[in-house]
């Protein structure tokens, strides 16, 4: 079981990045920021992070190249805004799991079912191609979206499991480690094959048959019950 005398230790220096610039933005400007990363999702998707130019994005989402700059200063600082806006709508999936009062394999299966619908969205996607491909060229935008898009989901998902472990309905020994397993299991699969366009927003039912499938086996294991 959980051990809970275990110290509490430093939290982790959590990555940044450079701030993107401070813009007063009229409802105008905020329907063409929008524009802008609706067209930016496109443009990666098709084109990969390297190979996509601002002028691409700017001529399939109209406006201007100063008004890109404004926004979001340089590439770099557009992706970062894909990025939050991703781990925003990721988020709360997991912000209802930590809230529900359903029995646990219906809270699960629900919040499972929420994270393949923006596993598999377009932006996404997009997020999880920079991240996987770029790695190693732009480690900043790696490391953050590790520590602002995935650990904090891993820490929800851990004490959600140490409360169903605390009320009985789970007997779970390391949270961490079990959310981390939940994590990879139900939307692992989902992410490799979305980056290498196996799978797409087209496969969400296919996406959510899986997540189930997957819930089950976490929450009953596979060896046989005597």
């Amino acid at each position: 079981m959980p051990n809970r005398d275990q110290p509490d230790f430093p939290k982790p220096v959590m990555p940044t990045l450079p701030p993107r610039p401070a813009v007063e933005l009229q409802r105008r400007g905020e329907l063409r920021v929008e524009k802008f990363l609706e067209a930016a999702t496109v443009v990666f998707n098709e084109k990969g992070y390297q190979a996509a130019r601002l002028s691409d994005i700017v001529k399939l989402a109209g406006g201007s190249m100063a008004t890109l700059y404004r926004a979001f200063g340089d590439k770099v600082g557009l992706v970062h805004a894909l990025m939050e806006r991703s781990i925003n709508q990721f988020g709360q999936s997991l912000d209802e799991l930590a809230n529900s009062s359903l029995p646990t394999e219906q809270a699960l299966e629900q919040a499972a079912f929420k994270m393949v619908e923006e596993i598999l969205s377009p932006a996404r996607i997009a997020c999880h191609r920079v991240v996987i491909s770029e790695g190693m060229s732009q480690p900043e935008l790696r490391d953050w979206f590790q520590a602002h898009g995935v650990t904090p989901m891993e820490i929800m998902l851990s004490r959600y499991f140490a409360r169903e472990h605390d009320a009985g309905r789970l007997h779970i020994e390391d949270p961490d480690l079990s959310a981390r397993h939940f994590y990879m299991l139900v939307i692992g699969r989902l992410v490799l094959r979305s980056v290498n366009g196996r799978m797409g927003p087209e496969d969400v039912a296919l996406g959510k048959e899986q997540a189930s499938s997957a819930v089950r086996l976490f929450l009953n294991g596979a060896m046989p019950r005597n």
